[in-house]
């Protein structure tokens, strides 16, 4: 069965819409997603983050049905199982409110978030409870805890702390080491085990992670742009910082704000009532398509469009996903029959050619449609 619901997608209505064909996604019949925080396509496949369920489960075809049984269960041997750490101690093959995910089709890696580490599968899994090849953040796949050493030690080079966010160029890799307030950057995908970081955006060095406003408080997503842009979803400050290249992350603040006028400001809608065409929301993830830029507005539960990526802050969005107009936020008007008929709380976005899927964490599925854009 196909379900669709005509006002998933809005967008407003002076403008053609950005989203057709949207369908409901709810994963296993037997046992449906429950906020699912992580969404990645690629090649035809569907990723997903079960992250309330501590597994990723994996669709070798896009699901064209409201319900589809999982060619592949990661974290769990089956996909009836949601245990953290399946049950037991923590493994190369066990999750524990897993969130971030990348893939090119021949390697995976997810952010295994609350075991403070990041695993890789070198080869594409293939199998239910496919043990990783690397762990990154802990010395082995026995160690789950907070910079390897637990509550209150320094972080390092080698070091995660609630990694939430990963992303790859296909031979770099970056990481939102979230609870260290820190995105590292690896200069090659690494290779083994505990291996260290190259560099760090957001401190001064591995060992800090104190925070100020010139760089992002609680960065929960990190994306690498096609022309080499680089952006940070920096949830507790409602803002995406964009650098226009990566490679000057390391060594400055932001070219650019989304979601605030300036470093100074931390505004949730920037102290609005209600949502503006600029403002954001505890946002949580964004996304380059083409040429411009998808962020998810998450505590406003709409998806904010920019036809080119940013070039100056608090930049007005040129459209929008979720709702008919900037003012409606998640709490507004036009949710008040309930949340089913459109987006609540998206955490995540993925695209496949024109092929979106969004993570409704909220309404516990993913929403899948085709991108309408030409340009």
């Amino acid at each position: 069965m196909i379900l669709t619901t005509p006002n998933l997608t809005q967008s407003l209505p002076t403008l053609p819409a950005l989203v057709k064909s949207s369908t409901v996604f709810r994963g296993s019949k037997g046992n449906s997603l429950l906020a699912p925080r992580g969404v990645w396509a690629v090649d035809g496949r569907l990723m997903v983050s079960d992250t309330g369920q501590n597994r990723v489960f994996i669709w070798n075809q896009i699901p064209t049905t409201e319900y589809a049984e999982p060619d592949v269960v990661l974290g769990q041997v089956d996909a009836v199982n949601t245990g953290r750490n399946a049950g037991g101690s923590v493994g190369a093959d066990t999750l524990q409110y897993p969130s971030g995910l990348w893939s090119d089709g021949e390697r995976l890696i997810v952010a295994d978030a609350w075991n403070h580490r990041v695993l890789i599968w070198n080869h594409f899994p293939t199998q239910n409870g496919q043990p990783a090849d690397i762990v990154l953040g802990q010395a082995d796949f026995t160690g789950s805890q907070p910079n390897g050493q637990g509550i209150g030690a320094a972080p390092s080079e080698r070091t995660l702390n609630w990694p939430y966010g990963v992303t790859s160029d296909g031979q770099r890799l970056w990481i939102a080491d979230t609870g260290n307030r820190r995105v590292l950057f690896y200069d090659h995908m690494p290779t083994e085990s505990l291996a260290p970081a190259t560099a760090v955006i957001g401190q001064p060095d591995f060992t800090e992670r104190d925070y100020d406003s010139e760089h992002a408080i609680w960065p929960y997503s990190v994306r690498i742009g096609p022309d080499g842009q680089l952006a940070v979803v920096d949830t507790q400050y409602y803002r995406t910082l964009i650098w226009h290249d990566w490679r000057t992350a390391p060594r400055q603040q932001a070219d650019v704000l989304v979601g605030q006028p300036d470093f100074g400001s931390n505004g949730q809608n920037q102290y609005g009532l209600f949502p503006a065409q600029q403002t954001l929301n505890w946002t949580y993830d964004a996304h380059f398509y083409r040429h411009g830029l998808l962020v998810a507005d998450t505590g406003n539960s709409r998806i904010l469009w920019f036809d080119t990526v940013p070039t100056q802050h608090n930049q007005l969005a040129d459209n929008l996903i979720g709702h008919a107009s900037f003012s409606i936020g998640s709490e507004n008007a036009s949710t008040r029959f309930g949340t089913d008929k459109q987006l609540y709380w998206p955490f995540s976005i993925s695209t496949d050619g024109d092929q979106l899927c969004i993570a409704d964490t909220g309404n516990h599925r993913i929403i899948i449609g085709q991108l309408t854009l030409t340009k």
